[in-house]
């Protein structure tokens, strides 16, 4: 009879043992199966590069993704949080400057394409051209209809340059003249804002591209080398951030920067027109 409490508590040990075991796997499991998040711009989640990009890296790697679609500013600053495992934006300065912060371990390009200043087909400014200075200068004098995205993305912070070259004072705070409206939105809201009242924009190639609401929007200026706009990836910086997911960002950027991963994105086109052109290594 003495012996039954001891074989209990071998039990009772074996059964706890077992719980303990079944957390474990069961929290590695999870931690398998949690998706990493990249922190990107509007411009290539609306788009509709990454629908396309996605599966081809689930399919090469096994590894989900979740896309955290805001401005370039607003990317940088959730990884500086660790609130992602990668960024994936485009803003060469921003990107350089959170490595040098070591908020990111290294920045990689991965792809260009261009921005252009769209406005009503009439263009009543006289816009039309190649050079986005003049034509900005144009528009700051006639006092045009001008959205700007006004959310320290990539594509306001480019904006903002020009501007400056044009020697026009275009600050975050008030408008560069009355007719200056800054939305505080994405590219596609701020499209929908232009097209709707006649304004001009400035935007990325690949989101003009997709988007179906154009109205009398057509391309005034384009070609000018000022207007290259170039993507760039990095991993955050898991010495910073440790619950990052280090591993699985790195393999990302390893495979988007790879000729797998580029000829996918040379793939994507709308209308048989290529909206990213892939430069890795370059």
């Amino acid at each position: 009879m003495s012996a039954l409490p001891s074989t209990m508590c071998t039990f009772k040990s074996i059964r706890s043992m077992a719980l303990v075991f079944v957390a474990v796997i069961t929290t590695f499991s999870i931690a398998q199966t949690a998706p990493i998040v990249v922190a990107s711009t509007t411009s290539t989640e609306q788009s509709g590069l990454f629908s396309y990009l996605l599966p081809a890296f689930k399919k090469a790697t096994g590894i989900d993704v979740k896309v955290v679609a805001v401005g370039t500013g607003q990317a940088i600053d959730m990884g500086r949080r660790g609130d992602a495992d990668v960024l994936f934006v485009h803003d060469q300065v921003a990107e350089e400057k959170i490595v040098a912060e070591g908020f990111a371990v290294k920045r990689f390009a991965v792809m260009y394409n261009d921005f252009v200043l769209l406005g009503p087909a009439a263009d009543p400014v006289k816009t039309r051209g190649k050079d986005i200075v003049e034509a900005l200068k144009k528009l700051s004098a006639a006092n045009g209809n001008f959205v700007s995205r006004g959310d320290k993305s990539g594509t306001h912070a480019a904006e903002l340059r020009y501007w400056k070259t044009a020697r026009v004072d275009a600050p975050l705070d008030k408008p560069a003249f009355s007719n200056y409206k800054a939305c505080g939105c994405g590219m596609g809201p701020a499209l929908n804002m232009a097209a709707s009242t006649g304004g001009y924009v400035l935007a990325d190639r690949g989101t003009w591209l997709s988007f179906k609401n154009r109205a009398d929007l057509v391309v005034l200026v384009e070609g000018d080398t000022r207007l290259f706009n170039q993507y760039g990836v990095m991993v955050v910086n898991p010495a910073r951030h440790p619950q990052t997911k280090a591993l699985e960002a790195q393999k990302f950027v390893d495979w988007i920067t790879s000729p797998a991963g580029q000829t996918v994105i040379a793939g994507y086109k709308i209308g048989g027109e290529q909206l990213f052109f892939p430069n890795a290594g370059r």
